[in-house]
């Protein structure tokens, strides 16, 4: 017996704001159905031996140490900028202010 209705497709639409046509609906109301299925499978399984993973291999952190290194000086990072008036970079406004 399917555990996903038509109505359930619909709300879920609406909740995205989606308008899926008939055919649409009825293509995700079996995708949904094939996916529940298959957890009921899963959920059949014995896991009580096996530890919860956050990831199917061992992780490692892969953050560095930071290092205090010297910093670009001003006349060096406005060098490539498109304009400039010597010591701010020059962008165009995008909101008016009065």
């Amino acid at each position: 017996m399917p555990k996903i209705t038509r109505d359930d497709v619909e709300h879920v639409a609406a909740l995205a704001q989606l308008s899926p046509d008939e055919a649409t609906k009825d293509r995700l109301l079996q995708q949904m159905n094939d996916i529940l299925s298959y957890m009921d499978k899963l959920n059949e399984l014995d896991t009580s031996g096996v530890e919860p993973t956050m990831h199917a291999m061992p992780m490692t952190n892969v953050f560095r140490d930071d290092v205090v290194c010297p910093s670009l000086d001003r006349e060096q990072a406005l060098k490539n900028a498109p304009k400039t008036d010597g010591e701010y970079f020059l962008v165009p406004r995008i909101l008016d202010v009065e």
